[in-house]
């Protein structure tokens, strides 16, 4: 919509254009011959200089374009070499049984998956092992057949990584790392099997115009990969003989084939193994053929121009500023989807506005140019991050050396310290943060740190290293001591967090180094003895080179009696008893040290215990908590007071409701039986007692939920039951009142008292009242 309304405008302020006003009066005043010199200089000059920028603009973006191919095949090969590297496939799979050893092939297997996700363009990740019965993990473990064997050791030949032709016919491309790296004696090869219709999608932005062809050429002059289909393999070798000619002459030449003129770009791309060639190919016919037909239109026109030159003069211009209109119009299509220029004739030269879209598409290139190098840099932290949790403890120091001077860093002669910035309080701090803000509170703890740090240190590297812990590397020369800064620095980020965070600060200062590849133990270290701060929550801040040993801490003490008591409070569900013993233990656990990695061990222990009493009862621990993960959760409380309702709210009482309801559910079917039996039984000489020994209860119990379930005693419940049975039979029986009372399960002088006691007469005046109306002979009751 928006291509359409330029050039409607275009064509309805047609005179509202400089350049075209221009060029009606020229050729109305200015007839014959000066007509014939302006088309022969338009042509020449201006027909040509644009089909020349349009051809360097052409060959600017295959350039481009390569250079991104070739990136994303480079990230490709730099990803299989660091993942050789891993000690997951390492030396011990050669030998490895992977029948019994189950779970390392599960790992193995699970590893390929995470690795094919690594990149769009991976389709699949094999691992293929060489022995006398070849294994192949991909999704699954697979022991290969002879042909499969050949094939996958065909593979193993030449050099260690290499990219090469696998699958059927031999057209999957894929990149393949020989096992272990580096090593002579292979005993596999990691393969990478490339996505085709993805490759073919990236290979496909060599043709900007999305015509044309592209392809790729290995050393041998091999096809590897091409964007033809079947029906153009006559183009395609016609391409190649031309590309094969023409290999000594520039990167780009026109190329000629069924009467279409295309603008062909040759270069080479670097790969580990041997170089390659791509070839695109896009049609530029269709952009020079009109200007070249409107210049020699021109040049009719104007020789016409001599006889009609008033007539014709307005059909000339317009002929003229064709090829301008047409020109803008390419630029506003082709930009459109970068910038929202529009245009507006009046008073403003075309060309001006020419220039201003060719701004627009060079600020569009500066702009991807720099997303570029901020990719770079995300990189260079990805190195320092990887460096710190130990995955270059394999490189030499040396190697680590060069890596960190091309990332920028000093190294000669510098020394390293780290930091370690750990908050807590988001319990305690509910109204600012919850537990779902833990990655915003980092983050916000970060660029503080970052802000202090430039203030003070002249290199350093700020690190996230996890949810509600940073970190900070300093490097500094190695003659100076920087130990008075550190602590002035962590003093100011732990007031600055208190003040806009509102969270308390362990700063955990590590013992220097120099070197490189010990960063990684500075962190580990502050890792460690971090959990030796006080467990409160208020500031602190730990200097390990300050730190006594590990046995001058004090001895850790459980409280198992009060464990058990707590256990038991729990079964028997006695909940105001409960928080009460959860206080005690915590205090018992404070007296003996109140350290936080001795009170995290203690109700850590305690969790663990409750958890075993709840798998016990026949619930799990995940259905019961929705998934959560309790220990990370624990982990994170800072106040002991929070810890005990933790333990009440978050672990006991859920509990304790399940067991109730569930209690409750078999309490009404223990009783619907009772209710059976009574009703079945009430005749005979029946008591609680029976009846909880037949249903398995104690009488307590039953008693207990016969009144809760049922609403009144068992005892009423059956007095009631014989007591309705008897005014029945009264009242439609010729029954005696002995009998009767044997047969409800009363003796005679019993039924006459609990008769009138529960009717208010007795059984006999009670038939006599109610049988007035009813015929039915009474025998005397011999009362």
């Amino acid at each position: 919509m928006w291509k359409k309304g330029v050039i409607n405008r275009m064509r309805k302020g047609k005179w509202n254009g400089s350049y075209y006003k221009k060029n009606f009066i020229l050729i109305l005043f200015i007839a014959s011959i000066p007509g014939l010199i302006t088309g022969l200089l338009i042509y020449w000059f201006a027909v040509a200089a644009v089909e020349d920028e349009l051809r360097s603009l052409h060959v600017e973006q295959i350039n481009q374009r390569a250079k991104n191919l070739d990136e994303q095949f480079k990230y490709i090969e730099y990803s299989i070499t660091r993942w050789a590297m891993e000690p997951r496939f390492s030396e011990s799979l050669r030998n490895m049984d992977f029948v019994k050893e189950f779970s390392e092939s599960y790992d193995i297997s699970k590893t390929l998956l995470r690795l094919q996700g690594t990149h769009p363009l991976i389709k699949e990740v094999e691992l293929y092992i060489d022995r006398e019965k070849p294994i192949l993990f991909n999704s699954e473990y697979n022991v290969l057949s002879n042909k499969e064997k050949s094939e996958y050791r065909k593979i193993l030949d030449g050099k260690k990584l290499k990219w090469d032709l696998t699958g059927d016919n031999q057209t999957t491309l894929s990149l393949v790392q020989t096992l272990p790296a580096g090593s002579k004696n292979s005993f596999g090869s990691i393969i990478v099997k490339l996505n085709k219709e993805k490759a073919l999608d990236l290979l496909n932005t060599l043709i900007p115009y999305g015509e044309g062809a592209s392809f790729l050429l290995n050393q041998e002059k091999q096809l590897i990969l091409s964007s033809t289909s079947k029906d153009d393999k006559n183009f395609e070798s016609a391409l190649l003989n031309e590309v094969e000619k023409n290999k000594n002459l520039k990167s780009s030449f026109q190329f000629k084939y069924d009467q279409t003129i295309y603008s062909v770009s040759v270069g080479n791309l670097t790969r580990v193994d041997s170089p390659w060639m791509y070839v695109s190919a896009a049609p530029m016919s269709t952009i020079t053929a009109p200007l070249v037909i409107v210049s020699r239109t021109i040049l009719i026109i104007s020789a016409i121009a001599l006889l009609l030159a008033f007539i014709m003069s307005w059909l000339a211009s317009r002929k003229i500023y064709s090829p301008i209109s047409k020109l803008i119009t390419k630029l506003s299509g082709e930009n459109a989807q970068h910038t929202f220029v529009k245009y507006k004739p009046l008073g403003k030269d075309e060309f001006v506005f020419i220039e201003e879209q060719w701004e627009e598409l060079s600020k569009h290139s500066q702009s991807l140019q720099t997303r570029i190098s901020e990719q770079i840099m995300e990189i260079n932290k990805s190195f320092i991050f990887q460096l710190v949790q130990g995955y270059f403890s394999h490189y030499k120091e040396a190697d680590l050396k060069k890596r960190m001077i091309h990332y920028g860093w000093k190294v000669e002669g510098q020394s390293f310290l780290a930091i370690d910035v750990q908050l807590s309080g988001l319990f305690t701090n509910e109204d600012q943060f919850s537990t779902k803000d833990e990655s915003l509170v980092t983050f916000l703890a970060s660029n503080i740190m970052d802000e202090l740090a430039k203030e003070m240190f002249e290199e350093y590297h700020v690190i996230m290293i996890a949810d509600l812990s940073a970190g900070l590397l300093i490097s500094y020369p190695s003659e100076q001591t920087i130990k008075e800064e550190v602590v002035i620095f962590a003093n100011k980020v732990t007031d600055a967090i208190n003040q806009i965070i509102k969270m308390r600060v362990t700063v955990t200062i590590s013992e220097p180094t120099n070197q490189i590849k010990k960063i990684h133990t500075l962190f580990e270290h502050m890792e460690k003895w971090k959990r030796l701060r006080i467990f409160e929550n208020k500031n602190q801040i730990i200097d390990l080179e300050k730190l006594e040993s590990i046995c001058d801490i004090e001895t850790f003490i459980y409280p198992f009696a009060l464990e058990k008591e707590i256990i038991q409070a729990i079964r028997m569900g006695q909940k105001h008893d409960i928080r009460s013993l959860i206080n005690q233990f915590i205090e018992e656990l404070s007296k003996n040290g109140s350290t936080e990695i001795n009170i995290q061990q203690g109700v850590r222990q305690l969790y663990s215990s409750i958890q075993h009493e709840i798998l016990h009862s026949g619930i799990h621990p995940h259905e019961l908590f929705n998934g959560k993960d309790m220990y990370e959760e624990l982990s994170q409380i800072y106040s002991m007071e929070k810890i005990v309702d933790w333990f009440l709210y978050q672990v006991i009482q859920p509990f304790s409701d399940r067991l109730e309801g569930r209690m409750n559910m078999e309490l009404k079917r223990i009783i619907e039986n009772v209710i059976i039996i009574i009703q079945e039984n009430y005749m005979k000489d029946m008591s609680l007692d029976s009846c909880a020994e037949e249903v398995g209860t104690s009488p307590y119990s039953l008693s207990k939920a016969f009144k809760q379930i049922v609403g009144i005693n068992f005892i009423d419940y059956l007095t009631q039951l014989r007591i309705e049975k008897a005014k029945d039979l009264l009242i439609h029986s010729n029954m005696k009142i002995n009998e009767i009372a044997e047969s409800v399960g009363y003796r005679h002088s019993y039924f006459n008292r609990i008769f009138k006691k529960q009717i208010g007469i007795p059984p006999s005046q009670y038939r006599k009242i109610n049988q007035e109306n009813e015929y039915i002979p009474i025998e005397r009751d011999g009362v």
